[in-house]
């Protein structure tokens, strides 16, 4: 994971507020009157105020006066960095051409890899922090930037590249994710098992070697690649070390992820056709059910993902923005949790913990990251609101008061 370069971490106490751990199995961990204690970048005590051991009382203290206080939030699923916009593609949706029609016509994920592959890094990164820049208003401290693009090495390295150099331009993580198995770009056409060697021969081992990945997607659809054609790439990232993901179930059920699954996936996400088959495998392995409700409420779905089959599996859920130019143009985490509860019927808690603790697991994030316990970075988000169930229900509110990375305010 790329890592922003920011000054020594400010210890503090940070007091009075309502404070939601996330560190408690299914719940918001809250302590209503509760003190965060934050040392060299990490979260040294959590607890009510009035409990503050005396070690930490000589810190500086900030009164939070009831505001909530939550991990910052993890978006576990983005294609942040890219070329061009794909609006008018919306205007032919919404005039009854279907998403596949246009990607079988040479629109859709193709249309983006013509403008992507004409774009320097320079510009890629210039298009994407104000992208950027609007999730961390809405309190984000992490967020995966998958490529895929770009469909060939060299603008596959760029894609990486910019990604990367987001996380030294603005203090937030950023974990990087190889999408080369995303469509068929132009000089491969007809030949889809041809350009699968070529990902897996050339471009993935080129690419992990310089030290710009640190996992690999697929795109398992109709109108990406087969399970025989993702299970190639999956080898190829597990010679590597490398962990997967896999867009799975989107638009049909391919078996995308049973097949992730026996790869020991991170995550598969979307899974709006997801079978129980599919849901017990992920209950098995251990993957997390990446949600994605800004694709859904954008493509105009009416399939809706099995949540209560993965609700009775013990599957962890998250959510994400999926933001993307072509069907999840979403650049705000809050109403991606929103839509996870009105379309979806998730929880106001399941949508926090989807955009926090379950959204770490489903990046691969070492330690307790995504909740606030003694250890855990020490980022956070401070709302101007009075319980952490007001996230997910305001439409349109931006109530981060303060976004701290590492330790500092950010």
């Amino acid at each position: 994971m790329a890592k922003p370069s920011t000054p020594p971490a400010e210890d503090r106490v940070l007091a009075h507020g309502v404070v939601a751990t996330m560190a408690e199995a299914g719940g918001y961990g809250l302590v209503t009157d509760g003190a965060i204690a934050l040392e060299a970048g990490r979260v040294a005590w959590v607890g009510p105020s009035r409990d503050l051991p005396g070690r930490y009382r000589s810190l500086p203290a900030e009164d939070l006066a009831g505001c909530v206080v939550t991990p910052a939030l993890i978006d576990c699923h983005t294609h942040l960095v890219f070329g061009g916009n794909r609006a008018d593609e919306f205007e032919q949706r919404l005039a009854g051409a279907s998403y596949e029609e246009i990607a079988r016509a040479g629109g859709g994920i193709r249309s983006t890899v013509t403008r992507t592959r004409e774009t320097s890094v320079d510009d890629l990164v210039a298009a994407a922090l104000p992208r950027l820049d609007a999730l961390l208003a809405d309190g984000v401290g992490t967020v995966e930037i998958k490529s895929g693009y770009g469909l060939d090495l060299e603008t596959e390295r760029r894609m990486l590249l910019a990604a990367r150099r987001l996380a030294t331009l603005r203090p937030v993580g950023v974990v990087t994710t190889y999408l080369g198995a995303h469509a068929l770009p132009p000089e491969f056409a007809g030949r889809p098992d041809d350009y699968i060697a070529h990902v897996c021969a050339e471009v993935l081992p080129t690419l992990a070697g310089e030290g710009l990945v640190d996992a690999v997607d697929g795109f398992c659809e109709t109108i990406g690649f087969s399970p025989a054609q993702i299970e190639r790439v999956f080898e190829a990232a597990t010679r590597l070390g490398l962990p997967v993901k896999l867009h799975a179930e989107q638009l049909s059920n391919q078996g995308g992820a049973r097949l992730a699954c026996r790869f020991r996936a991170l995550s598969a996400d979307h899974l709006e056709f997801l079978d129980q088959a599919g849901v017990d495998a992920m209950a098995a392995a251990g993957t997390v059910a990446v949600l994605l409700p800004g694709a859904f409420y954008f493509l105009r779905d009416t399939t809706l993902p099995p949540v209560e089959a993965l609700r009775a599996a013990g599957v962890p859920i998250a959510v994400a923005t999926d933001c993307n130019p072509g069907s999840s143009p979403l650049l705000s985490p809050l109403l991606a949790m929103q839509f996870a509860c009105t379309l979806f019927r998730l929880t106001p808690v399941e949508a926090l913990r989807g955009m926090t603790v379950n959204a770490a697991r489903a990046l691969g994030l070492a330690g307790p990251a995504g909740c606030l316990e003694p250890g855990a970075p020490a980022d956070l988000a401070v709302w101007d609101l009075r319980h952490p169930n007001e996230l997910a229900y305001w439409i349109g509110q931006r109530p981060l008061k303060r976004r701290i990375w590492r330790g500092r305010d950010g």
